[in-house]
């Protein structure tokens, strides 16, 4: 068997284009629009040789691949590598990189820790934390959004949320940033991000134990269950720490997006701000336009076929979902953003069974932030070039300097 990038090495399939591209090039990764106008222009699959996998960028084909777990497995990896061939760097996360039955015990526990009824209780401390924040911001006038608003706040209520003792923004949000590029191929941008696991894993490990969480946070409603023997303790610390790998950079892309498009697009903060029931939509809208997580992996675990395309087991495809976002198929004037659009079915947070666990306290707390920007701010400008910070799989900004002006 041949293997490449730690999966099998897949030969052409019948009547799909080979397109010789490298998708984790930088300058594709910080700019990846064309890439993906010509993804779905060539078909509903591309081989790509360089890493032997497909590719898929419309929206239906991704929809199908993304969500059909019994065909398409999470168990063998959400990246490149093949868990069934090779070790993976860390041990898998027990939700996102495991596939039912297993995935079902382990969902319901987290999905009971992150209920719409306990995200309740949190709104009120997220609204209070966003408002001083954007005070903070109006006083200053003109602010490095990434740092002072995006990471400060997630980084601030979020490990609050979960009931860490002790936080680091920085080690927080690079752990994510190293959990995600971890997933693209060996090249230097992966081995950067890989050579800080020395120092952030270890702690990241200590912080999600149950001594080192209060009694009354997500972390602890998560041990509870082991208590009561739905999971092992150890899962419970792994449930803990797929929280801080999944839950921090991409609600900091989200926030940092969300105020990118609205100082692009000056005209939709006005709507946003004249109608406030907006302020979701806004944010959905965001999330269809920019695609915090713009790929995914799955793996065939059978021979089938998609769209009259022959898939053989152990194939590895990309599936992009920042493409299939903008997908004309789907989407009418999709390179439009359009606060009052309301797209259901985006897939930014995935569907099906391995939609994001997290997404109810990532909306609360992306909703604290737009009602603080609606109520608050008059406008918001550019101070300086936006610019995209390139990871295997999260489309996140690395700075954003922008001048809030006061109501």
């Amino acid at each position: 068997m041949n293997m490449i990038e730690g999966h099998m090495a897949i030969e052409v399939p019948e009547n799909v284009p080979v397109w010789d591209v490298d998708p984790y090039d930088h300058n594709i990764l910080r700019d990846p629009y064309d890439y993906y106008s010509e993804l779905r222009a060539k078909g509903p699959f591309v081989y790509i040789p360089k890493y032997a996998i497909l590719a898929t960028g419309r929206y239906l084909e991704a929809k199908e691949v993304f969500t059909d777990w019994e065909r398409f497995v999470s168990s063998r990896g959400v990246g490149l590598q093949d868990f069934k061939l090779e070790e993976p760097w860390r041990p898998p996360s027990v939700v996102l990189e495991v596939d039912p039955p297993y995935h079902t015990k382990t969902r319901t526990v987290i999905a009971r820790a992150l209920s719409p009824k306990a995200i309740r209780a949190l709104k009120e401390g997220f609204q209070i934390a966003a408002d001083k924040l954007v005070d903070d911001l109006l006083a200053k006038g003109t602010s490095e959004i990434v740092v002072d608003l995006a990471e400060a706040y997630t980084t601030t209520v979020f490990p609050a949320a979960v009931g860490l003792s002790e936080t680091d923004s920085r080690r927080l949000v690079d752990y994510g940033a190293m959990v995600f590029n971890a997933l693209g191929p060996d090249n230097e941008l992966r081995q950067s991000a890989m050579a800080q696991a020395p120092d952030i894993v270890p702690w990241i490990m200590e912080r999600c134990k149950r001594e080192n969480l209060s009694t009354d946070g997500i972390g602890a409603t998560i041990y509870a269950a082991a208590d009561d023997g739905e999971i092992t303790e150890e899962e419970a610390g792994m449930l803990v720490r797929s929280l801080l790998s999944a839950g921090v950079d991409t609600t900091v892309t989200g926030i940092g997006s969300l105020i990118w498009c609205l100082a692009t697009w000056p005209e939709q903060f006005e709507i946003m701000k004249a109608d406030p029931k907006l302020v979701r939509p806004a944010f959905e809208e965001t999330l269809r336009f920019t695609s915090p997580v713009h790929s995914f992996f799955r793996t065939a675990n059978v021979d089938t076929e998609v769209s009259g395309i022959k898939i053989v087991d152990g194939t590895k495809i990309m599936c992009s979902l920042a493409s299939a976002n903008r997908d004309e198929r789907q989407w009418p004037q999709p390179d439009k953003f359009d606060v009052t659009r309301m797209p259901a079915g985006h897939l930014a947070m995935g569907l099906g069974i391995h939609g994001c666990v997290g997404q109810v306290i990532a909306r609360a707390e992306v909703e604290a932030v737009s009602n603080a920007l609606a109520d608050k701010v008059g406008s918001i400008e550019f101070a300086g070039e936006a610019v995209w910070r390139p990871n295997h799989s999260i489309r996140a900004l690395d700075r954003l300097p922008v001048s809030f002006g006061k109501k």
